[in-house]
C-alpha cells in the first residue's frame, strides 16, 4: 500500500513540474484602442445594450437587453474584425457581474452619456 501512495505522489509531482495542459492561444482583436488616460481606467461613457449576447470566450462579457455598461475603451478596427468595446456591467440586478470587464460588440448598443473623450491611443496587450 505504502508503495502506491509513493507512486501517487510521485506520479503528481510530475505533472505538476511538467503540465500536461498548456493554453491556449488567441488572437488579437487589435493591436490598438482609444482610452480617456494610458491606463484606460477611466470610464469614458455609458452605454445600454439595444440586443442580447453570449459571450464568446472568456474575454468578453455577457450583455442583456437594456443593461448599462461603463465602457473603458474601444478597440481601433482592423482589416476583417469586427468593433469591439470594453467595458463593466452597471446596476443592482447584475450586482454578480458588477467588476467583471470584457469586450462586447460596439454595434449591439448605444451610448447613453460621454464623460469624456477617448482621445489617448494605447496598444493591446
Amino acid at each position: 500500500m505504502t508503495q502506491h501512495v509513493y507512486l501517487v505522489v510521485l506520479l503528481l509531482s510530475l505533472g505538476l513540474t511538467h503540465p500536461l495542459v498548456t493554453g491556449i492561444f488567441m488572437d488579437k482583436l487589435a493591436s490598438k484602442k482609444l482610452c480617456a488616460d494610458d491606463d484606460c481606467v477611466y470610464t469614458i461613457s455609458l452605454a445600454r445594450a439595444e440586443e442580447d449576447y453570449n459571450a464568446s470566450d472568456c474575454r468578453f462579457i455577457n450583455i442583456k437587453k437594456g443593461q448599462l455598461i461603463y465602457v473603458y475603451s474601444k478597440l481601433v478596427k482592423e482589416k476583417d474584425s469586427g468593433e469591439f468595446w470594453a467595458g463593466s456591467v452597471y446596476g443592482e440586478q447584475y450586482e454578480d457581474h458588477m467588476g467583471t470587464v470584457g469586450y462586447f460588440p460596439s454595434s449591439l448598443v448605444s451610448e447613453q452619456h460621454v464623460y469624456q473623450e477617448a482621445n489617448k491611443t494605447v496598444p493591446t496587450t
